[in-house]
């Protein structure tokens, strides 16, 4: 396990896989995740890639530090994780939240990324209102408020009935989230729409949709392609995780478009 890297005061978790030697690749989970929502596809992008993956700011074993920031924030941690580690440039993947961070570090510092992933994303995520009532929720009422229904907001009925331990697990990662960190991400939500700045991204971009994503949905996913010039588009059968439900189909599209 890696030693923690402080920045501003605070720790930022992460976690190398395969040989430094090889082109990097920057893996950024979703809200209410931590980095071991990539397992099922670390072992096979360490082939070949160097697999960088971290907990976003208030989640998992990272700390959270100011108590209120915004996208930016989360996409700065990731420039100091690559400045920590030495590297240059490196391809970007990051799913919902993490699709957003993507997006910003694509908008904002283009020359530190050599390709982008933008999975079950938007350049705006659901509504201010929305995202600052579920802050206010869960700083009174804790995790369990969104975590008893986030199976059904996540993945497929056919996908919950089947793998019941891993929809177990992920929901209870979820739960076991520092609710501050959560709201604060929550917050941060609110105030994320680069839907006047996506039309600027010029690095080679593969946008990946669920076809049963209520979440952020295949026209989200439509909406981006067609803002970024010569974006790709592959669509999985899968809900808002499709990393976790589709596991094999997204290892594929991702290796494919980061080898191309």
């Amino acid at each position: 396990m890696q030693p923690p890297l402080i920045i501003d005061g605070t720790s930022l978790h992460y976690r190398l896989d395969g040989d430094r030697a090889r082109p990097c690749v920057v893996l950024c989970n979703s809200l209410g995740t931590d980095l071991s929502m990539w397992d099922a596809q670390t072992d096979a992008l360490a082939e070949d890639f160097f697999v960088v993956r971290h907990d976003s700011r208030g989640h998992g074993q990272s700390g959270l530090g100011a108590e209120s920031f915004g996208i930016d924030r989360l996409g700065l941690d990731v420039i100091a994780l690559l400045d920590h580690l030495r590297i240059e440039r490196a391809a970007v993947c990051g799913i919902s939240m993490g699709g957003l961070v993507g997006q910003w570090l694509a908008i904002h510092h283009p020359q530190r990324l050599t390709a982008l992933v933008l999975a079950n994303t938007a350049a705006r995520i659901g509504s201010v209102e929305g995202w600052q009532g579920r802050a206010a929720l869960v700083r009174s009422e804790g995790m369990d408020t969104v975590a008893d229904g986030a199976a059904g907001r996540w993945f497929t009925a056919p996908f919950i009935a089947r793998e019941t331990a891993t929809v177990a697990r992920m929901v209870d990662t979820l739960r076991r989230q520092d609710a501050g960190g959560y709201a604060a991400c929550c917050e941060a939500l609110a105030q994320a729409d680069l839907r006047a700045w996506v039309a600027a991204i010029t690095v080679p971009t593969l946008v990946i949709a669920g076809e049963h994503d209520p979440v952020t949905t295949v026209n989200d996913a439509h909406e981006l392609r067609q803002a970024i010039a010569g974006a790709r588009l592959a669509t999985l059968d899968a809900s808002h995780l499709s990393n976790v439900e589709a596991p094999a189909a997204f290892g594929a599209a991702l290796r494919e478009f980061l080898r191309s």
